[in-house]
C-alpha cells in the first residue's frame, strides 16, 4: 500500500486553500487528528492516552458512528477536544457526484457541529472544494501515520510520525478497528516522546 507519509511542500503549495500544517513558534506544538470515529473502547481510550498527558486533538468523525455513539461523541466534547466534519457515510469525493457528495456533508453536520471538515482519503474534487469551503475550513495533514495499513508495523508506524513530524505538524491517526493494532502501540509512545521533548499537543483552531 503506497502513500506519502510526510505530504511534499510542492504539493501543499499547489493546494493552498487546505490546511496542511501550521508555522512554527515559540512554543513547540503537534496537532494529533483521529479519523473514523467514535468507536466503542477505542475511542475511550484515546481520550484516557490524551488526558495523561493534558493533550488536546482534533476529531474528525463520521456522521453515522456518532449517530450510534452519541455518548462516545460527548466524551470527546466534554474532554475539551475539538471536532470535524469527516461525512456521514466516509465518501470517496472522487467517486461520487458533488451533489451526494455535499448531501452526504450536510447530514453529518446534524450530528457534527463544526467548521472543520476532512474529506475521507483526502479524496476530493475540484468542485467539490470550491462549494465546502464556502462554510468549512478543509483540514488535511502533512504527515499520515499509516496505522491503517495492515502490512505495516507498530515499530514502523511510530518511525513515520516521530521521523517525519515537527514544530506545527498536523498528524493523521485513526480512532478505527482496522488501525487499532498500530494505534495501541504508538499513541501513549508518541505522547510521551513529544511530550519528554518538550512539545504540547493541541487542537486545530477553527479560527
Amino acid at each position: 500500500m503506497f502513500y506519502p507519509v510526510r505530504t511534499p511542500l510542492w504539493f501543499q503549495w499547489l493546494f493552498p486553500g487546505f490546511i496542511w500544517r501550521y508555522k512554527p513558534s515559540e512554543y513547540k506544538k503537534i496537532y494529533l487528528t483521529f479519523d473514523d470515529g467514535p468507536i466503542p473502547d477505542i475511542t475511550p481510550w484515546v481520550l484516557n492516552q490524551l488526558s495523561r498527558f493534558n493533550a488536546k486533538a482534533t476529531f474528525f468523525c463520521v456522521g453515522a458512528n456518532v449517530k450510534k455513539n452519541p455518548e462516545i461523541y460527548q466524551q470527546i466534547l466534554d474532554c475539551g477536544h475539538q471536532v470535524g466534519n469527516h461525512t456521514f457515510n466516509h465518501l470517496n469525493g472522487w467517486t461520487v457526484s458533488t451533489a451526494n457528495y455535499l448531501n452526504n456533508v450536510d447530514l453529518c453536520s446534524k450530528y457534527v457541529k463544526s467548521p472543520l471538515f476532512r474529506p475521507p482519503y483526502g479524496k476530493i474534487s475540484p468542485n467539490q472544494i470550491k462549494l465546502l469551503k464556502e462554510n468549512y475550513k478543509i483540514v488535511l495533514w502533512d504527515v499520515i501515520a499509516g496505522d491503517f495499513d495492515p502490512l505495516s508495523s507498530g515499530e514502523k508506524t511510530l518511525k513515520n510520525i516521530i521521523n517525519n513530524a515537527s514544530d506545527g505538524s498536523i498528524v493523521v491517526l485513526h480512532d478505527n478497528i482496522k488501525s487499532w493494532d498500530r494505534l495501541e502501540f504508538i499513541l501513549p509512545k508518541v505522547l510521551k516522546y513529544y511530550s519528554d521533548s518538550g512539545f504540547s499537543f493541541e487542537s486545530v483552531p477553527t479560527e
